[in-house]
C-alpha cells in the first residue's frame, strides 16, 4: 500500500540522520541550556517537550515540540510569555535564565501573549519568587488567570493598540488577536527590532536545539518546519481560520522583522514565509484548497480494503497527489495535515452495528470538529449485513459544506463491478480536483 507523504516523511526522519530533518532535544538532566540572542537586549528562552508526549493530550508530535518565553531588556526588563511546569522545564529555564545573569526576579513586566497552561502553568512559582511583577494581559486573559490562580493583584488590561515603554529604545506594542486560539489572545510587537512575539500564531511542531533560526536551517530542515507548521495548525489552529485571517490583516502596518512564535523556529530571514504560509492554511477551510486528493480508509475483516488498489489506480490514473491513511493504524492528528490541505476527499470503510466503522467515525467527527469544509467526497466501503454508514456520515458531516458523489457500497465481497466502479469514479474525482 502506497505511504502518504506524512508516512514517508516520518520513516525519512526516523531513518536518516536526526540533524538532516530537526533538532534533537536535549538528554533528560541537562541544565545548561543558554539563552539564545535574537537582537540586542532581546532572548528566546526554548525548552522542548518530547516526542514520547501528546500535546495538548491529544496529537501525536513525533519530532517534539518547543515552548519558547522570550526576554525583552530595556531599562526594566519584560519575560514574555512562559513555560509548562512540567518534569524539569522549569530547571532548564532558570538555567537558561541564569545565562543572561538574570533570575526570576530580575523581571519588572511579565506579559501574558495566552492564558493556555503550557505557556503559563509556571506562574505561580515566579510570582512566588517575584510578587511584585505587574503582569500585561487582556481583560479575558486576567479572568482566565483568577479562575486559574486566584491572581488579580499588579494586573494591567491592555486595549488593542496600547505600549509598554521599557526604556532604553524598547517599547512594547499590544494587538488583540481573538481566537487565534483562544479568545484571550494578543501579541506583542517590539517596535525598535521589528520583533513580533505571536505566542501560538505562527508555530509549528518540532524541537529546537542549536539551531534556532529560519536562516540556519538546511532544505530539508526547511521543509520540515513548513510541514510540521501545517501539521500544527491542522490540529491546534484549523477552527479558528477566519480569525487567523483577521489576524494577519491586523498586523499589515507593522515592519515585521522578526517572528518570534511560542512553538518552533524563530523567523528572521524570511518571516514573510510563515504569514504566506499561515494565510494559505486559511485559505483552505473556504477553499479551493490544493489540487490533491486524501485517502482515508479502515476494513474489519478485509473486504473494504480489497478495493482500496482500485481507488488508487483510478486516482493515478489522472496524475493527481495522492496522500493514503489507514485508521486506527495513523492517529487523526497526522491525517489532520493531508485533509486539511486537500480538495478532494476518498473515503473507505464499512458499516459496523449499524453505523460506520467506529476509528472512522471519531476521524470524520474531528474533521467536524475542526471545520474541514468545502471538499469533494467519495466514499466507499462494505454495508455488512445491514448498511448504515452513510447515513452516519450524512448526519457528521451536514455543517460540513461537502459535495459527495455516489457512493459504492454492496453486500458481502465486493465484486469486479465495484472494482471497476471504484477505478471509474476514483478517476472522475480526480479529474474535477486536477480541473479545479
Amino acid at each position: 500500500m502506497p505511504l502518504s507523504t506524512m508516512q514517508r516523511f516520518i520513516r525519512t526522519c526516523k531513518q536518516a540522520n536526526a540533524a538532516t530533518c530537526f533538532n534533537a532535544y536535549p538528554p533528560k538532566g541537562r541544565f545548561n541550556m543558554k539563552a539564545v540572542q535574537i537582537s540586542d537586549g532581546i532572548y528566546c528562552l526554548p525548552v522542548n517537550l518530547e516526542s514520547y508526549q501528546l500535546f495538548e493530550g491529544m496529537w501525536p508530535m513525533p519530532n517534539g515540540i518547543s515552548i519558547n518565553s522570550y526576554v525583552v531588556q530595556g531599562e526594566k526588563t519584560a519575560l514574555i510569555d512562559l513555560i509548562e511546569d512540567i518534569n524539569d522545564k522549569p530547571a532548564e529555564f532558570q538555567s537558561e535564565l541564569q545565562s543572561i545573569d538574570l533570575t526570576p526576579k530580575s523581571f519588572d513586566y511579565l506579559i501574558i501573549n495566552h492564558m493556555e497552561p503550557d505557556h503559563t502553568s509556571w506562574i505561580p512559582t515566579l510570582i512566588k519568587e517575584n510578587p511584585a511583577i505587574e503582569i500585561y494581559l487582556t481583560k479575558k486573559a486576567a479572568a482566565v488567570l483568577n479562575s486559574f490562580f486566584s491572581i488579580t493583584e499588579h494586573t494591567h488590561i491592555i486595549k488593542d493598540g496600547d505600549t509598554l515603554d521599557l526604556g532604553g529604545g524598547k517599547v512594547l506594542q499590544f494587538f488583540e488577536t481573538p481566537n487565534i486560539h483562544w479568545p484571550e489572545t494578543m501579541m506583542t510587537f517590539e517596535q525598535s527590532s521589528g520583533t513580533l512575539f505571536s505566542c501560538d500564531a505562527f508555530g509549528a511542531y518540532g524541537t529546537v536545539n542549536d539551531i534556532y533560526f529560519d536562516d540556519q536551517l538546511s532544505k530539508e530542515q526547511h521543509d520540515f518546519f513548513h510541514q510540521e507548521a501545517l501539521r500544527y495548525y491542522a490540529n491546534i489552529v484549523a477552527s479558528f481560520s477566519t480569525f487567523v485571517n483577521k489576524g494577519i490583516a491586523r498586523l499589515d502596518d507593522l515592519d515585521i522583522k522578526v517572528i518570534a512564535p511560542s512553538h518552533g523556529i524563530i523567523w528572521r530571514e524570511n518571516p514573510k514565509a510563515i504569514i504566506d504560509d499561515y494565510h494559505r492554511f486559511a485559505s483552505y477551510m473556504n477553499g479551493p484548497a490544493e489540487k490533491e486528493i486524501t485517502l482515508i480508509w479502515a476494513s474489519m475483516y478485509g473486504n473494504t480494503a480489497k478495493l482500496v488498489d482500485s481507488i488508487i489506480k483510478g486516482v493515478e490514473s489522472e496524475d493527481v497527489p495522492l496522500h493514503v491513511h489507514r485508521v486506527p493504524d495513523e492517529h487523526v492528528g497526522i491525517i489532520l495535515a493531508s485533509a486539511w490541505k486537500s480538495s478532494g476527499l476518498i473515503l473507505g470503510m464499512p458499516t459496523y452495528e449499524y453505523e460506520m466503522f467506529p476509528p472512522m467515525s471519531w476521524v470524520l467527527d474531528m474533521f467536524r470538529r475542526k471545520k474541514l469544509w468545502n471538499k469533494k467526497v467519495l466514499r466507499f466501503g462494505s454495508a455488512g449485513w445491514s448498511g448504515g454508514a452513510q447515513r452516519e456520515l450524512d448526519r457528521i458531516t451536514e455543517k460540513n459544506k461537502w459535495e459527495f458523489m455516489e457512493p459504492i457500497e454492496w453486500f458481502g465481497a465486493a465484486g469486479q463491478e465495484q472494482h471497476d466502479l471504484a477505478v471509474q469514479r476514483a478517476a472522475e474525482l480526480a479529474r474535477t480536483i486536477k480541473e479545479g
